[in-house]
C-alpha cells in the first residue's frame, strides 16, 4: 500500500504533515508490558507509522487477558504476549520494525533496552516496575508515558521530560500496605483502551512536537469512567527528589519485591508432588472455569488482604500454590512464607502444566 494513503488521515492536519510524518518515521518507541494498556498503545502508534516499536513483556496470554488485551485473539491462549503482539501489529502495518523481548525488565537489562528507543512507554500494572522504569528513564534521559488503571479509574502522565518531574516526584517511595493489579482487583476492558489510547497520542505528541501540542508534563490526568469526569492535577518537580534531582551517574537502579522481602520459593513440578494439599490461587472466574480435583480455592487478592485467611493443611501436608502459569503462586507462596507458615511450595507451570501432564 502507498505509504502517502495510509497515512493521508493524519498527515492533512497541519499539526502533523509530511514533517511529522517524517518524524513519527523516524522514532523509536518502546513499550513495556503488552497488556492492557499496551495493546491499544501499540496498535494506534503503529497505525500512525512510528518506525520502531519495541514490545517487553515475559507473560503468555490467558483467555482472561481477552477482555481487555483486544490486540489478541483466543487462539493466542498460550503464545507469548511480546511475540504475539509483534506479529499482530506487523499485519496492522508491515512497514514498521518491530522488536519482542520475551523477557523481564530487571535492573540488570533496562538500561541496555532503554538506550535504544526515543520514548517509554509505560504499561505496567505494579508500583516495583514503574519506580525501575522512571528511575532507569531518568538515568537515560528518556521520557516516559505513564499510565494506570484499577476498576473505573485511569490516569496519564509525562514524567522525565524536559524540565519536568519524574515518577518519584509524585509518588517518592511505594506505598504502605498491598496494592492489587487488575488481575486482582478487576478493571473494565473499556477503561484500559481509553488510557492506552491516551497514552500513544501523549507519545505522538512528543515526536511530532507541534507548537499547539502540550503533553501531560507535570500534569496527571485522571478519568473516572462512571461519570466520564476528566480533571488534570499539575505534578510540581521536587528539589529534593531522590532521582530527577541527582547526576545521572549518581543515580541506583530499585530492585524492589512486591512483598516485605525476597522470601525463599520452592518451585515443584507436577512429577515430583507426592501427597500434597493444593490450593488455587486465581480468582473466581479462573476456578471456576477448571480446577485441580481436590484443591482449596484461595485467590491471591485474598492473601495480600489478610495472609491469615490460609489456613494450613492437616496431618503436616506440604502445600502447593498453583496458577495458570506459575507467577502469581510464587508470590503468593512469598506472602505466606513472610507470614511464618513453612512447607509452601509453587507448582512450576501452574495449572497449565497440571493439564499438560494429566494428557500424556
Amino acid at each position: 500500500m502507498d505509504q502517502k494513503t495510509r497515512y493521508s488521515r493524519q498527515t492533512i492536519l497541519p499539526e502533523i504533515g509530511a514533517s511529522g510524518q517524517d518524524s513519527l518515521a523516524a522514532a523509536r518507541v518502546l513499550v513495556v508490558g503488552a497488556g492492557g494498556l499496551g495493546c491499544p498503545a501499540l496498535q494506534y502508534l503503529a497505525g500512525a507509522g512510528v518506525g520502531t516499536l519495541g514490545i517487553i513483556d515475559p507473560d503468555r496470554i490467558d483467555v482472561s487477558n481477552l477482555q481487555r488485551q483486544t490486540l489478541y485473539k483466543t487462539s493466542d491462549a498460550g503464545a507469548p504476549k511480546a511475540t504475539a503482539a509483534r506479529e499482530h501489529i506487523l499485519q496492522l502495518n508491515p512497514g514498521i520494525t518491530v522488536h519482542a523481548y520475551i523477557e523481564e525488565l530487571t535492573d540488570k537489562n533496562v538500561l541496555g533496552l532503554f538506550s535504544g528507543y526515543d520514548i517509554i512507554i509505560d504499561g505496567t500494572d505494579n508500583f516495583a516496575a514503574k519506580f525501575l522504569i522512571n528511575d532507569a528513564a531518568v538515568k537515560t534521559g528518556k521520557p516516559v508515558v505513564y499510565g494506570a488503571i484499577q476498576g473505573f479509574d485511569g490516569q496519564v502522565s509525562v514524567f522525565g521530560a524536559g524540565q519536568g518531574p519524574c515518577y518519584r516526584c509524585l509518588y517518592p517511595q511505594p506505598p504502605e500496605g498491598v496494592v492489587l493489579n487488575c488481575a486482582e482487583a478487576g478493571v473494565i476492558g473499556a477503561l484500559a483502551g481509553i488510557v492506552g489510547s491516551v497514552q500513544a497520542m501523549e507519545a505522538v505528541k512528543l515526536i511530532v512536537g507541534d507548537a499547539s501540542f502540550f503533553p501531560l508534563i507535570g500534569k496527571l490526568w485522571l478519568i473516572d469512567a462512571r461519570t466520564m469526569e476528566t480533571r488534570a492535577i499539575r505534578i510540581p518537580k521536587r528539589k529534593d527528589c531522590a532521582v530527577c534531582s541527582r547526576p545521572a551517574a549518581d543515580i541506583a537502579l530499585p530492585n524492589y519485591s512486591p512483598v516485605c522481602f525476597a522470601a525463599i520459593v520452592v518451585e515443584v513440578d507436577c512429577n515430583s508432588i507426592k501427597d500434597a494439599a493444593f490450593i488455587d490461587v486465581r480468582e473466581l472466574p479462573e476456578w471456576e472455569a477448571g480446577h485441580i480435583a481436590g484443591a482449596r480455592h484461595l485467590p491471591l487478592s485474598v492473601l495480600q488482604k489478610n495472609p491469615d485467611a490460609f489456613t494450613p493443611p492437616e496431618h503436616g501436608k506440604a502445600c502447593v500454590l498453583y496458577c495458570q502459569h506459575g507467577r502469581r503462586s510464587k508470590k503468593a507462596a512469598e506472602i505466606l512464607l513472610n507470614a511464618g507458615y513453612q512447607d509452601i511450595f509453587s507448582l512450576k507451570g501452574g495449572y497449565e502444566a497440571w493439564k499438560n501432564q494429566a494428557a500424556l
